[in-house]
């Protein structure tokens, strides 16, 4: 994810300070890991250093100063240049999931390698159901909805290579050792 893209959109809307930005990400985006303060004021000094933020102004609410930021030109023209490219698929296998069962397959018999594929299968179900009912509980928002229909294509494509995976274990196996 591109935290930088991600609070040029969130300043499209209008000037905000970094506690909004970091509230309006951990929001929107709810089943995304939140951001911390600090990466955000790290991100809005690159994006002012680029020209792409500039400060608006600075209030005080009972607490410190707050300075917000908006969105310039050059930072619009940057987000929908952004928005407007296509995410190429990811050309290699690169998850700790696929990587894991490899490893077991080289250092482990084939009955431990099968007991890892069906633990991990025990544990995506699991993520999976906690999920489908976040998303079919009354009043979930739509932003919740979006995040928990992505997580489950994602877990059901999982299942699915896991299921997969075990049918082969055994042949899989025997070619990973010998």
């Amino acid at each position: 994810m591109s935290t930088s893209h991600v609070l040029l959109g969130l300043l499209a809307a209008g000037p905000r300070h970094g506690y909004e930005l970091k509230r309006a990400h951990d929001e929107r985006l709810p089943r995304a890991r939140p951001l911390a303060f600090g990466q955000v004021y790290a991100t809005l000094a690159r994006l002012c250093r680029d020209g792409l933020v500039a400060t608006a102004g600075q209030t005080r609410e009972g607490g410190p100063d707050r300075t917000s930021y908006a969105l310039t030109d050059d930072g619009r023209a940057a987000l929908d240049h952004w928005l407007g490219t296509v995410e190429p698929p990811m050309p290699y296998v690169a998850g700790t999931l696929f990587a894991k069962v490899v490893v077991a397959l080289l250092v482990a018999d084939v009955d431990q390698a099968r007991a890892y594929l069906i633990a991990q299968r025990q544990a995506h179900t699991q993520r999976l159901r906690e999920l489908t009912a976040l998303k079919t509980a009354p009043g979930a928002r739509l932003d919740e909805v979006v995040a928990a229909d992505f997580a489950i294509a994602h877990l059901d494509a999982d299942l699915r290579w896991l299921h997969t995976t075990l049918d082969r274990v055994a042949d899989w196996h025997r070619e990973v050792r010998s």
